[in-house]
């Protein structure tokens, strides 16, 4: 009976840590697609506003930039905030040596993230050219499409190393089970003789496996939340992109990833033991 229940507790922590690292590989692809979305939405689109553009054509283009969908944040910055903005980074005025400020007025976008990528951006542009009293539209070209590649870069290999989590998962819970349900075999062939229903023997194994995988999980988040807190605030990274929305999916899936796991090998193996009789257990 020791030595059952020694399995049953190591059984429980080798879950409980498979399910751990499936829980940390699913909060990274969360706060990578966190971080996504911030960096995209902080990526700057400037309408550079011809010198001799009317008001009324200035106006225009800032409530059509206003009422799009593609725009989250629209900013008019005149060219004396521009050139107050050039004096505070470089530390030069060219007004100085030229006379007069070479700067322009211009309209400052912030996209919504799904149309921060090089196909999107350039249909945007397409359209602006149609207003009168645009000189040029500036923004960075090389960096929408390098945050883009990084991205999709980064969550393949996320979604590559949560899959082979899953597979470990599911070879370490299944031979758990098995072994499990191993020792009860014959208590599964003399409940059929009785009369006893598939489900009816079934009903408490899946029952208790349940609780098992909510109890692994419920471990596993906990070391979770531990390990958090220690990156967050021992490493002075309490600013991380990271929700509460994102730490309430994470626990839902390392707690249905618990439970179901082992509710379907804990079925999968008695339906083994069901189909076999008598003199074919003393085999197995």
């Amino acid at each position: 009976m020791k030595k059952i229940k020694n399995i049953h507790f190591g059984s429980l922590i080798s879950m409980s840590l498979v399910l751990f690292l499936i829980g940390l590989v699913s909060l990274l692809l969360f706060v990578a697609n966190d971080m996504s979305i911030y960096v995209k939405e902080n990526i700057n689109l400037s309408i550079i506003l011809d010198d001799n553009a009317e008001k009324a054509d200035v106006n225009r283009i800032e409530n059509y930039l206003t009422e799009a969908t593609y725009a989250k944040n629209v900013d008019y910055m005149s060219k004396d905030a521009a050139l107050k903005e050039h004096i505070a980074a470089l530390g030069d005025n060219p007004q100085d040596f030229l006379g007069f400020n070479p700067l322009k007025a211009s309209l400052e976008v912030k996209l919504n993230a799904e149309y921060a990528n090089p196909d999107s951006v350039q249909v945007i542009e397409s359209k602006l050219k149609a207003f009168q009293g645009i000189e040029r539209i500036a923004y960075q070209k090389d960096l929408i499409g390098l945050v883009n590649d990084n991205v999709r870069k980064i969550s393949v290999v996320l979604l590559g190393l949560a899959l082979v989590l899953l597979i470990v998962a599911i070879a370490l819970i299944n031979n758990t089970i098995r072994l499990s349900v191993y020792s009860n075999r014959f208590l599964i062939n003399t409940m059929q003789m009785v009369g006893a229903t598939n489900w009816f023997i079934r009903k408490p194994y899946l029952r208790h496996s349940v609780i098992n995988g909510a109890a692994s999980a419920l471990l596993a988040l906990l070391l979770l939340g531990v390990v958090v807190y220690y990156i967050m605030f021992e490493f002075g990274l309490s600013n991380l992109a990271f929700n509460i929305q994102s730490g309430i999916s994470v626990s839902v899936i390392v707690l249905l990833s618990g439970m179901l796991l082992m509710a379907a090998s804990t079925y999968l193996s008695i339906g083994r033991y069901l189909k076999m009789n008598t003199n074919d257990m003393y085999l197995n």
